[in-house]
């Protein structure tokens, strides 16, 4: 098992390719896609494994990290970079990444903790905001 962020990501991204995006573990069951983004500073593309929630033809990813302090260097690549390219099982698009405003974020997150209440205690766990994360068909 992986025990490194970077092992576990990418121990998943490998599952996620052999098995037509479905995977096990901490996912099993749940809707994962990846997204592809460029490093802020870098310009490097990096590729995360996120739990999302389909929003008609938009997919709604959460900036949780854990809880922890921080967002995730991912939220900030997007911020710096919102062109991504996301896959959901077998189909790879382009999309703009956008933070959800003040009036969209409720009900995502709503629907979202309906499903996954981890997300509340992540929310708990931290004084930041956790962002939802919009993402768009270009």
């Amino acid at each position: 098992m992986a025990t490194k962020p970077h092992d576990w990501n990418a121990s998943i991204i490998k599952e996620f390719r052999a098995n037509e995006g479905k995977v096990g573990g901490f996912f099993a069951g749940k809707p994962v896609l990846l997204l592809h983004h460029a490093g802020a500073k870098s310009g490097t593309e990096r590729v995360n494994p996120l739990m999302y929630r389909k929003e008609g033809d938009k997919y709604a990813v959460f900036a949780s990290k854990g809880g922890a302090p921080e967002p995730p260097a991912w939220y900030l690549n997007l911020e710096a970079n919102p062109e991504v390219q996301v896959q959901v099982l077998g189909d790879r698009f382009t999309a703009r990444a956008r933070t959800a405003t003040p009036e969209e974020k409720p009900e995502l997150w709503r629907t979202m903790t309906a499903e996954w209440p981890a997300y509340d205690e992540y929310q708990q766990k931290t004084e930041r905001q956790i962002p939802v994360v919009i993402l768009e068909r270009a």
